[in-house]
């Protein structure tokens, strides 16, 4: 069984992987998850790979979040920032703890919000990121360099959470910072289903 770590950064999972050659993940749970939340997907979608999976340290309620909201949609924009940089810290020591490359992030929802922020708040932290049910974080977002990191964004177009266009947006303003962006629209709600199993495993065989 998988061990997880409590230190003075995040409570977290490591679970070494079987193939050094390939990136590990970022995993990025969502409101009321855990660090093991996403362990069994990080296993079937990138099966070998090192995966790092922290626990949010804001608590909405009882349900960890990785950062605060005002309301549904609306984000406490300082509160994220600040978040952001934590977490980016957090992975440069993790990186140096145990010894891994620049992961790829995969996010779901909440955890795909903070995702997004380190993309355009902290570039250098990640080498791409997988988005599942991604919000724009900022109303006025950093210029950032992405440098074509590959972005995978899955939307449902049913959402009632995520509308369209905020979707869309997402999309565009990471390609215009120079992100290699992939949106797929999937006949989906909120929560995830075997077509995004699918979709995350094929994009992630060819990072």
């Amino acid at each position: 069984m998988t061990a997880t770590t409590v230190d003075a950064d995040f409570i977290h999972v490591f679970e070494p992987g079987s193939d050094p050659a390939r990136r590990p993940l970022l995993l990025l749970h969502g409101t009321g998850g855990d660090e093991r939340d996403l362990l069994s997907l990080g296993r079937t979608v990138a099966p070998g790979v090192s995966l790092l999976s922290p626990r949010g340290k804001v608590l909405e309620g009882a349900a960890p979040r990785f950062f605060r909201r005002l309301a549904e949609g609306v984000f406490d924009e300082a509160d994220l920032r600040r978040r952001t940089d934590e977490l980016a810290e957090f992975v440069l020591a993790a990186r140096e703890r145990y010894g891994l490359a620049a992961p790829i992030a995969l996010g779901f929802s909440n955890g795909a919000n903070i995702a997004a922020a380190l993309l355009l708040q902290r570039p250098e932290i990640l080498a791409g990121a997988a988005l599942l049910r991604a919000m724009v974080p900022f109303a006025e977002p950093p210029r950032a360099d992405l440098a074509v990191k590959p972005v995978l964004i899955l939307s449902g177009a049913l959402d009632p959470i995520v509308p369209k266009a905020n979707a869309e947006a997402l999309a565009r303003q990471l390609g215009e910072s120079g992100a290699a962006v992939e949106h797929r629209v999937l006949p989906a709600g909120h929560g995830l289903g075997q077509a995004d199993i699918g979709l995350l495993k094929d994009w992630l065989a060819r990072r």
